[in-house]
């Protein structure tokens, strides 16, 4: 289990992100630690946390953490200079000493030549189908984000329309008297 490291967690000191992945695998029970980005900062910070024997996924192109500076959800990496970047930032991930790569939002053709170029694996979302492994928000996956959803994301359930019919009922049992029954 890789957890996500929170914003402003691991950015601007490898001391604190050695600190606060620690808590993540000591209390949370995390095996790994996820950061997003791939500045000098962050790239400092992953070293950091590899030598203490922290293991690190690394994350590039869409990255949520920082979706107002982006500009909202859209892909990356599609103009070739954006592209170029992209490459550069996943091989740099690479070696930092992350054990693999999420590639999150970018075009297909980009993921299949940044999956070719690393010795770690890439983990898709959003990215096609040439990663090595691919992801789906549990959330997306069970319906339970509010529309409009990114046209990566496929739901394989509708659990936020059932919740929401489920709330709806209760309250019409609660106005008419249904709820609670005696048996309640």
């Amino acid at each position: 289990m890789a957890a996500d490291m929170p914003f402003w967690s691991y950015e601007h000191d490898a001391r604190e992100a050695v600190r606060q992945a620690g808590r993540f695998l000591k209390e949370g029970g995390a095996e790994a630690v996820k950061v997003e980005g791939a500045s000098p900062s962050v790239l400092k910070g992953i070293r950091a946390l590899v030598d203490a024997n922290v293991p690190v996924m690394g994350h590039v192109g869409l990255t949520p953490q920082a979706i107002h500076r982006l500009g909202g959800y859209r892909v990356q990496g599609r103009d070739p200079r954006a592209a170029k970047v992209l490459f550069e930032q996943a091989r740099a991930l690479e070696k930092a000493g992350a054990f693999a790569v999420v590639l999150e939002a970018v075009p297909s053709s980009l993921a299949r030549r940044i999956t070719r170029a690393l010795k770690i694996p890439t983990l898709g979302i959003g990215a096609g189908p040439h990663c090595d492994g691919q992801i789906l928000v549990v959330d997306d996956l069970l319906g339970l984000t509010p529309t409009p959803r990114p046209k990566f994301v496929r739901a394989y359930a509708d659990l936020r329309g059932a919740a929401a019919r489920a709330v709806h009922a209760w309250r019409a049992d609660v106005k008419k008297g249904r709820f609670p029954a005696p048996a309640e």
